[in-house]
């Protein structure tokens, strides 16, 4: 699994809230199996947005996707977006070795 962050600031959150709801549907056939919304402590138009994708190339294309892009400009997203991705590391070997060691 590779989880894609994106961060940026939009103009008015729960309207931006609303279209990305909407997008939904559109973003599933991308690729997108998981979601999530952060909006930031001292600024509610400060937005993280996570999606999970199976692999890094269903991630990049959906970064590339030229409907993405015209999304965000509609929904008044007023940067440019900060986007990375990642993938949850398999645990130490030592601690792989310890639970199959046992108690």
């Amino acid at each position: 699994m590779v989880r894609m962050f994106v961060r940026h600031q939009v103009a008015e959150y729960d309207q931006w809230r609303k279209v990305y709801d909407s997008f939904d549907a559109e973003r599933a056939p991308m690729g997108v199996k998981g979601d999530a919304v952060f909006q930031g402590v001292d600024d509610g138009n400060d937005v993280t947005v996570w999606h999970d994708f199976d692999t890094i190339e269903e991630a990049r294309g959906f970064a590339q996707w030229p409907r993405l892009k015209e999304a965000m400009d509609e929904v008044g997203v007023t940067s440019a977006p900060d986007i990375w991705s990642g993938t949850k590391p398999s645990a130490p070997s030592a601690l792989r070795n310890a639970a199959a060691r046992g108690p």
